[in-house]
């Protein structure tokens, strides 16, 4: 069974948050949106506006759904993990950091694509221009060297 779980892009204006995670957390060292695994019987929906609360302090009000990625460690049909993608701009409060890593607000122009997982280069762009896609990326069992992907902007969510 996959691991589920959430990435949501928390925007304003022409800048997106983005969390630098500590060194011994999944994805130490790298910059990432706010995120994490869904617990239970929650809705991705649901997950995300708890994991941005848990990892920023901010309160989403709404959310934007973009789509889902799979990824699959070695060549595997089947995904290792199935990751729901989000953004907001609306929210209330002020980031503030947690446990997870440090936050930073990163304009559009300036997103450090050498310092955050490699897929994000193929898919981030297309959230940032409110595009709806579905993608699969593969990484090597040491989930370090990337492989491959496909990825495909879709009219609907991926089901």
């Amino acid at each position: 069974m996959p691991v589920r779980a959430i990435l949501c892009h928390v925007r304003k204006r022409n800048k997106i948050l983005l969390q630098r995670k500590k060194k011994k957390l999944f994805g130490g060292g790298k910059w990432n949106a706010p995120g994490g695994k869904i617990k239970g019987n929650e809705t991705p929906e649901e997950a995300a506006k708890r994991e941005v609360s848990e990892e920023t302090g901010l309160i989403i009000k709404s959310i934007a759904s973009h789509g889902q990625l799979n990824f699959h460690f070695i060549n595997k049909a089947k995904p290792d993990w199935i990751v729901y993608i989000f953004s907001t701009d609306s929210f209330s409060g002020s980031p503030k950091a947690n446990q997870e890593g440090m936050l930073k607000w990163v304009t559009i122009d300036q997103i450090p694509y050498d310092y955050m997982w490699p897929d994000d280069q193929y898919w981030l762009p297309l959230l940032l221009k409110n595009k709806k896609f579905k993608g699969d990326f593969w990484f090597d069992k040491e989930e370090k060297n990337f492989l491959n992907y496909k990825i495909k902007i879709t009219k609907n969510l991926p089901a």
